[in-house]
């Protein structure tokens, strides 16, 4: 038997995860060099990384229950809706998915067979799937995106909050900034490689972008010389 793999399964996980990640590790870095730069002293800098892990783990799992329900109501009002039309308009509907067909380049009497035919197996996943766009393997999963980003964003986060505790204050700024951007190209490199893409440009816009944060918040902390 020949089973085919295909990188769109991971779709509803990985970009959760990614993105939590990503935004743990380098958030939860820039407080900490922010920190250091305004006010180097170790016990304030803890209490930034712990306070930042805890309040953007909660805060990535809410934000994406939230925006990956509203995603999963519209597609239920959408097969709802649909399951509507082809209890009252079967006809119509029938129509209608042969003319799918039809545009994607079967002949008209092709096309009715095909759409009979998948009407019988299957009427409603035949319109999800071929007039609305909604596959099973890429449907919205709030719990599941939840889930994967608030841990992914624990995991992110906690290096650059251990190196806060255990770094000399002396080389602490210059320790965490290394460890973050090494981080950023192997999470960079890694996600690329789950999803398919470049390993160079995936690992070299997460690191340019998280130089870029840690950059500005340490511009910020040297100003203004305070915790903000």
């Amino acid at each position: 038997m020949h089973v085919e793999r295909h990188r769109s399964d991971r779709i509803g996980w990985l970009r959760a995860a990614v993105l939590g990640a990503n935004d743990g590790l380098i958030s939860t870095s820039s407080l900490v060099v922010g920190v250091a730069a305004a006010a180097p002293d170790r016990a304030a800098i803890l209490i930034a990384a712990v306070a930042g892990l805890a309040a953007g783990s909660l805060s990535m799992a809410a934000g994406e229950y939230v925006s990956v329900s509203s995603q999963s109501d519209t597609e239920s009002a959408d097969i709802a809706r649909e399951r509507g039309e082809l209890a009252t308009d079967a006809g119509h509907e029938l129509a209608e998915l042969a003319g799918i067909y039809v545009k994607r380049g079967l002949t008209p009497d092709l096309a009715g067979q095909v759409a009979v035919q998948l009407t019988a197996h299957d009427a409603l996943g035949a319109h999800a799937r071929d007039e609305l766009g909604i596959y099973e393997s890429t449907r919205a999963r709030p719990i599941q995106a939840a889930v994967a980003s608030a841990a992914a964003f624990a995991v992110g986060a906690a290096p650059p909050a251990l190196l806060a505790a255990l770094l000399p204050m002396p080389s602490l700024t210059l320790g965490v900034v290394a460890v973050t951007i090494l981080l950023l190209v192997a999470l960079g490199a890694l996600a690329a490689q789950l999803g398919g893409a470049s390993l160079v440009r995936g690992a070299g816009r997460v690191a340019f972008w998280g130089a870029v944060a840690m950059g500005v918040t340490a511009l910020v902390g040297r100003l203004f010389g305070a915790v903000v």
